[in-house]
């Protein structure tokens, strides 16, 4: 049986070549109800578009390259998922390049990507200031929109959650439940990300208490830190530690928890994110949500007004979205959490001291 052509659907339709195949390209504005006319007659003959005659025509491939920091990091599944189903909506395909938090591989599969003639590219830099040469250089070839991090100014579009707005939520946060000695455990480097938050809380802090912006130990975005990390603060004896994300907060939690700390009795613990994981923790994680379905729906529409060329070349835009502070059980005030309760008991003797935790983390 032949391949249905748009000349068919045209017949089937009752509308021109022309109006055919702007609908199905979604080129062009059409008509509602003839575009679902097409649409229906479409379906109805099994058409499906020839990717490879479109691309020679247009010089288009209908494809976006989208390259993460580190695809384990639950939150980025979820972002996948949304920026999909955005693009898809537009007619346009993804290829992911994972970069293992590595800026040598990330400039590799920004290279690869461009070499596959992809019309645009959406990157999560994995780092603000080794990702900016390799990121601008690709910027400067295809539409280009930085996504959740950055890597300063004059690069690209971009859109991100507003870090330092969630930070303050968090720490508005702890001071109405009475938290003073408050930790903060973040992660190193220079991603904006973690430096947006760890700024933040160094900013803010200092109205809880004065030695509050201080206290502070950096490693990685990872569990097995957020463990090191208690071991780290707990000489302070802390009664909150506010963790730079979501799996941080999880190793925080595990390593209280064989400490005897009572969370949150004892001690207040809170993440950034909301990835699925801060729910079902017991207790269920206080966190920031980022609003991920916006942030794919905007990375989407900046990235369709790059490739529409609307008014020529449109200045670059920096978009910052409004958080929202999730509240669960890990940062109850104490006498909602368990008024009669004992004091915390002392670490276990076979926990890790600070200053070797300290040294882990050096490492």
């Amino acid at each position: 049986m032949a391949d249905v052509t748009l000349r068919d659907v045209a017949l089937a339709s009752g509308c021109s070549v022309a109006t055919v195949s702007r609908v199905l390209a979604g080129t062009r504005p059409v008509g509602s109800e003839t575009a679902e006319r097409v649409r229906a007659a479409a379906e109805r003959l099994g058409y499906r578009p020839n990717h490879a005659a479109r691309a020679l025509r247009s010089k288009a491939t209908g494809t976006v390259g989208l390259v993460l920091p580190q695809i384990t990091n639950p939150f980025y599944p979820a972002l996948v998922r949304e920026l999909t189903h955005a693009l898809h909506a537009d007619g346009r395909a993804v290829l992911l390049a994972d970069c293992d938090d590595d800026p040598a591989a990330e400039a590799e599969h920004l290279a690869d990507l461009l070499g596959r003639q992809v019309d645009a590219l959406l990157v999560i830099p994995a780092d603000a200031r080794r990702s900016r040469e390799a990121v601008a250089l690709a910027a400067a070839r295809v539409p280009l929109v930085l996504m959740d991090r950055g890597c300063g100014p004059g690069i690209a579009d971009s859109v991100a959650v507003d870090n330092a707005a969630g930070m303050a939520l968090v720490l508005d946060h702890l001071a109405a439940a009475g938290r003073r000695r408050v930790c903060f455990l973040g992660a190193a480097g220079t991603a904006s990300a973690a430096a947006e938050r760890r700024s933040a809380y160094e900013a803010g802090a200092g109205a809880l208490d004065p030695q509050a912006p201080g206290r502070i130990v950096l490693g990685d975005f990872s569990v097995e830190w957020g463990r090191a990390a208690v071991d780290a603060v707990w000489h302070h004896r802390p009664d909150a530690v506010v963790c730079a994300n979501d799996l941080i907060a999880a190793g925080a939690l595990q390593r209280l928890h064989e400490l005897g700390a009572r969370v949150p009795h004892d001690i207040a613990v809170t993440g950034f994110d909301d990835i699925p994981l801060a729910g079902l923790a017991a207790p269920g994680l206080t966190t920031v949500r980022q609003p991920v379905a916006e942030l794919a729906a905007e990375a989407a529409r900046l990235l369709d007004r790059r490739l529409a060329g609307e008014g020529g070349t449109p200045a670059q835009r920096a978009i910052r979205l409004a958080p929202e502070l999730v509240v669960r059980g890990s940062s109850a005030p104490r006498h909602a959490a368990a008024p009669d309760a004992p004091e915390a008991p002392a670490p276990l003797a076979n926990s890790r001291t600070s200053q070797d935790s300290k040294e882990e983390a050096a490492e």
